[in-house]
């Protein structure tokens, strides 16, 4: 499990209104996924259009008291709830060696281990830390295909990693950076077992 051991900072400049626009609609967004409602759907329950509930959830239209009890209601939590994080403490995050969680990650199994090392606390996660550990090459690894960058920094071992078209030979020490929209992942271990720790940003918009 994940220990937090924050270093508590106070955020001392103040939220503007475009900071809580763009905070309530990710939050929105992010409670009408958990749902796994349509905008359409969502909408009807919240009493609102699909082009409003479109809009709030990017951030360009700022929605009065009623809507936000509309929306809350529609996702079955508070009020209050569409704001939880917006003006907390800035925290530092510690994750013990040994207490990442463990992902049930497409190709996951007992030779193959990936523990996500945590994320702040915000609307959403901005950077996705994973260490990915193999044992053994037993199976067919697959392709990954995501949103924004990665970086990929090698620990232990020796491997092959697919880009593209492209092949790389990895070890330790070596740091690999990459768009996430292109197929990859290791396609081939020389040295096991190996371990690597990557890093996927989310780009803006």
């Amino acid at each position: 499990m994940v220990q937090h051991d924050p270093a508590r900072a106070s955020a001392t400049e103040p939220v503007s209104g475009a900071e809580v626009t763009a905070f309530v609609g990710e939050r929105v967004r992010e409670l009408r996924r958990d749902l796994d409602l349509t905008l359409e759907r969502f909408a009807e329950r919240a009493g609102i259009s699909i082009g409003m509930l479109s809009k709030i959830e990017n951030g360009q239209t700022s929605p009065s008291l009623a809507t936000l009890a509309g929306l809350a209601g529609a996702a079955g939590v508070p009020l209050t709830s569409l704001f939880r994080g917006l003006d907390e403490e800035r925290d530092a995050l510690l994750v013990r060696a040994g207490q990442g969680i463990p992902i049930d990650h497409e190709g996951a199994n007992e030779g193959r281990i990936y523990e996500d090392l945590g994320a702040l606390r915000g609307p959403r996660r901005e950077i996705e830390p994973v260490l990915v550990t193999i044992l053994d090459d037993s199976e067919v690894f697959p392709l990954f295909q995501h949103p924004g960058v990665e970086l990929l920094y090698v620990l232990e071992g020796r491997f092959e990693y697919g880009y593209g078209s492209k092949r790389y030979e990895l070890a330790v020490g070596d740091t690999l950076q990459f768009q996430g929209e292109v197929p990859h992942g290791p396609t081939r271990l020389i040295e096991v077992p190996v371990r690597f720790l990557t890093m996927k940003v989310q780009t803006p918009g």
